[in-house]
C-alpha cells in the first residue's frame, strides 16, 4: 500500500512512524512533512499544502489511503473532496468537522443528545456578552467559537479579564473571524483528560486515555501552549470515571452521529474534564491529538493501518483493538521563549538516543535537521511503569542539543 499522510507537526509524525509499521505499507508520503519524518523508515516528504495539488498527487500516484493529521483542512472539508473523487481518506466530512469547527455547534449537539457537558451561552454582540458576564459566576470560561490554534479559551477569574477577553476576540477579532461568535461557559474544577476514539459511523472505539500537559512552566503554571507533554495511561481515569464516561459522553455522542447523519469515519477526541460532581465533555476534536498522539500510539500493539481500514470499511464492530500492559510519557522540547516569541534556524544534535523521538518544529536542511517552529521535538518512552517511562525519558534529554532549548520539569508528575 502507498499512504499519504497530510500534515507536519509531531502528531503527523507518530502517525506516518505507526502506519509504516505495517506489513502491508510499501510507502509513506508526508505532506508537507518535517525533518525527522523524512528521514523516518519508508517516508517521503512532498512539499503540496492545497487540497487540489494534494488531490492531484493522490491520483498521480494511486494512494491506498490519505489520513488527514491537522484539523483546518477537515474542517476545510478535504474528506468530501477526496471521496468525490473516489479516493479512500480517513477524517470526517466538513458537516461533522463541525463539532470542532465551531464550539456553539457543538455544545448545541451536546445539550440536544444528552452529553453531560458544563452550562453555557452563545453570544455573537459583544454588549449582550458583557453583559452576561458582568452578573455571572467566576471563574468564566471565555471561547472563541471558531478554530483558534488551541489559544482560543480564556478562563476569567473576574468581570475585567473577561471584558479584555471579549474585547480581544469580538472587537479587536485577533483570531481573524474565529472569535466573532463566543460560547461563555460554566467553570469546572477537576483534571483534564484526553480520549481519543476511533469511529465508523456506527461504532466508537475508545483508545487508552492520556493527560496533557497545557501550561509552558512547571506546576501548571503560565499561558497555555499546544501540550508541553503527555503521559498515558491517565492516573485519574479510573474504571468509574470510564464507566461514566461510557454512559454519559461517549454513548450520547454516538447516538448524536448517527441522528444526524454525520458522514464520520474518522478519530474522535474527547476532552474531558474529571471533578467531583462528575465527568463533563469539555471539547470535541475531530482529529488525533498533539501531543497525545506520540505518547497513545507506541502503546498500540495492533496494526494502526488495519484499523484504520477497518473503519473505512464499517467493519470495526469486528475488530479487537491491542495495548500493551505498560505507561508511556511524551516529553515536549521547545524553542526557548514559545509560546510567544521565539528564533528558528538552530541546528538540533541527537546522539546515543534511546527515547523515540517525534519531529515537530524541525526541518532537515542539506542533511542537518534544524529549528522550525515553537514545539521543536517529542521524546518518548514506555515502560511497565509511569515512574520508569517517566524517569527513561527524562534521562535521555541530556542527549538532544538546540540552542536555549527548553523543556517542563514535571511532565507526569503532577497526577499520582
Amino acid at each position: 500500500m502507498k499512504i499519504l499522510v497530510i500534515g507536519n507537526g509531531g502528531r503527523e509524525h507518530a502517525i506516518a512512524w505507526k502506519v509504516s509499521l505495517s506489513e502491508n505499507v510499501e510507502k509513506v508520503y508526508c505532506a508537507p512533512g518535517n525533518g525527522g519524518m523524512a528521514i523516518e523508515n519508508k517516508c517521503e516528504n512532498v512539499a503540496l499544502d492545497t487540497t487540489p495539488k494534494l488531490l492531484e498527487f493522490a491520483k498521480k500516484e494511486n494512494i491506498d489511503l490519505t489520513i488527514v493529521g491537522p484539523e483546518v483542512k477537515l474542517v476545510e472539508g478535504i474528506v468530501d473532496v477526496f471521496k468525490e473523487n473516489g479516493l479512500k481518506i480517513f477524517g470526517p466530512g466538513k458537516a461533522a468537522a463541525q463539532l470542532e469547527g465551531s464550539k456553539s455547534f457543538s455544545k448545541d449537539f451536546m445539550k440536544k443528545y444528552g452529553v453531560k457537558t458544563a452550562a453555557y451561552e452563545v453570544f455573537q454582540d459583544v454588549e449582550l456578552a458583557k453583559k452576561y458576564a458582568k452578573d455571572a459566576e467566576y471563574p468564566l470560561v471565555v471561547k472563541a467559537d471558531g478554530l483558534a490554534a488551541g489559544k482560543g479559551v480564556v478562563i476569567c477569574s473576574s468581570y475585567s479579564e473577561a471584558e479584555s477577553a471579549l474585547n480581544e476576540f469580538m472587537v479587536d477579532d485577533v483570531f481573524k473571524g474565529s472569535g466573532k461568535t463566543v460560547v461563555l461557559e460554566e467553570f469546572l474544577d477537576g483534571v483534564e483528560a484526553s480520549i481519543l476514539s476511533i469511529t465508523d459511523g456506527n461504532v466508537i472505539i475508545p483508545f487508552i486515555s492520556a493527560k496533557d500537559h497545557k501550561q509552558i512552566f512547571d506546576n501548571d503554571e503560565g499561558p497555555n501552549t499546544g501540550g508541553m507533554g503527555a503521559i498515558a495511561p491517565n492516573p485519574y481515569c479510573t474504571p468509574e470515571v470510564l464507566k461514566e464516561f461510557d454512559e454519559k459522553i461517549l454513548m450520547p455522542t454516538l447516538e448524536g452521529i448517527k441522528k444526524e447523519n454525520m458522514d464520520y469515519c474518522g478519530i474522535i477526541f474527547f476532552g474531558i474534564m474529571i471533578t467531583k460532581k462528575g465527568t463533563y465533555l469539555l471539547e470535541y476534536n475531530v482529529r488525533m491529538g498533539d501531543p497525545e498522539t506520540q505518547a497513545v500510539l507506541p502503546l498500540l500493539i495492533s496494526d494502526f493501518t488495519e484499523i484504520i481500514l477497518s473503519a473505512i470499511d464499517g467493519k470495526l464492530k469486528d475488530i479487537k483493538i491491542q495495548w500493551k500492559k505498560e505507561a508511556a510519557c511524551c516529553l515536549v522540547l521547545a524553542s526557548g521563549g514559545y509560546p510567544l516569541k521565539y528564533e528558528t534556524g538552530r541546528e538540533i544534535k541527537i546522539k546515543n538516543n534511546k527515547s523515540k523521538v517525534f519531529a515537530a518544529g524541525a526541518i532537515e536542511d542539506k542533511g542537518v535537521l534544524k529549528t522550525s517552529g515553537g514545539r521543536v521535538l517529542a521524546l518518548v518512552n514506555t515502560a511497565k511503569t509511569l515512574d520508569e517511562a517517566i524517569k527513561a525519558t527524562y534521562n535521555d534529554v541530556k542527549n538532544v542539543e538546540f540552542d536555549n532549548m527548553y523543556f517542563r520539569k514535571d511532565i507526569g508528575t503532577l497526577y499520582k
